[in-house]
């Protein structure tokens, strides 16, 4: 989730379970730890620009490192807030363990990919329930939160964890139900696919990516669930296959183990961006879902050298154009 909506979440735990601390200073300790793992993207190299790809969402957010990470935030923030607001050392602990429990299982509750279970496992974990950014998510848990604060009522604080809960719940009923719209769409074609995977779109549960994998291709198309279900089916796209694609390109060579690095971020969904193109993009992600737009792509260089990286692009479009395409396919009675 985005930033602030973490820190939101991690004040709301601690509003509503710890008794020792005001409402006020439970939320704020909860707020200040839960945006902490997110420090994460520190971790990066001039040299190397996949390394922060690797580490965000990795170590910070395993589930075994967040009493240690409560720990960290705890000893840094007793002597500027729990101490000066009368809290012992173990209260100020709790506040900020609570707060930084919230953010590893709500990441993994988006589309990116979180590794809860790091090192015992590398798999990113993405339940694809909600957005990283919704404000009917976050809004209602904000005032909640805040209204916690101002009034020292900690049933607020748990109400807006009750919102928050059933938001998701809803998230995952939508997303079974975007994966049977999906399904049909691929059955309709003549495909049999092993699974069909569905992501939310922008900043709402209702308009949904559906990707499958069938006869050698990625199919992309946007479903609507809800009161007025809809398949707007959209583009397919050859799935990545490095000695068609690429032949030129030397298995041992560092550009080979960067593309293998990107597969692995991307859970396997690569296409080469554009036909005869040496750029690959992981086609999870578009602002229209039924485009292939990718946000980020891995572009390599035929001419380079045998230890060189491949260089990491992000690409932000033109949302001037896109959310009027999002729009309609969010609010039109068809595609």
């Amino acid at each position: 989730m985005d930033p602030l909506t973490q820190g939101l979440a991690g004040a709301a735990l601690p509003q509503a379970a710890q008794r020792r601390a005001g409402a006020a200073t439970a939320g704020l300790l909860g707020f200040l730890a839960a945006m902490t793992p997110d420090l994460d993207v520190l971790v990066r190299s001039s040299e190397d620009p996949l390394l922060f790809l690797e580490y965000h969402r990795q170590f910070t957010h395993s589930l075994v490192i967040i009493p240690f990470g409560g720990a960290a935030c705890a000893l840094l923030l007793h002597p500027l807030i729990g101490r000066r607001r009368g809290l012992s050392p173990l209260t100020t602990w709790l506040c900020c363990t609570l707060g930084y429990a919230t953010h590893a299982p709500l990441d993994a509750c988006t589309t990116y990919g979180t590794q809860l279970f790091w090192p015992f496992s590398d798999v990113r974990i993405a339940w694809n329930v909600v957005s990283i950014i919704d404000p009917l998510f976050s809004l209602p848990l904000a005032l909640a939160v805040l209204l916690a604060a101002v009034t020292g009522r900690r049933a607020l604080a748990a109400a807006g964890l009750c919102w928050a809960l059933a938001y998701l719940g809803l998230g995952l009923f939508q997303r079974e139900e975007a994966r049977a719209l999906g399904e049909a769409l691929a059955r309709e074609r003549g495909h049999a696919p092993g699974r069909v995977e569905a992501k939310p779109s922008f900043a709402n549960i209702l308009l949904w990516k559906t990707i499958y994998r069938a006869e050698g291709r990625f199919f992309v198309d946007a479903v609507r669930t809800g009161w007025a279900p809809l398949q707007c089916p959209g583009e397919s796209i050859p799935v990545l296959d490095l000695p068609r694609d690429l032949p030129w390109l030397d298995p041992a060579s560092q550009q080979a183990r960067d593309v293998a690095r990107f597969r692995w971020f991307s859970a396997g969904y690569v296409a080469l961006a554009v036909p005869g193109a040496a750029r690959v993009a992981d086609i999870r992600y578009s602002l229209v879902p039924n485009e292939i737009d990718p946000l980020w792509s891995l572009a390599l260089d035929r001419s380079a050298e045998p230890g060189a990286h491949a260089s990491y692009e992000v690409h932000r479009g033109d949302p001037r154009s896109a959310l009027p395409r999002l729009w309609r396919l969010l609010r039109a009675p068809g595609c």
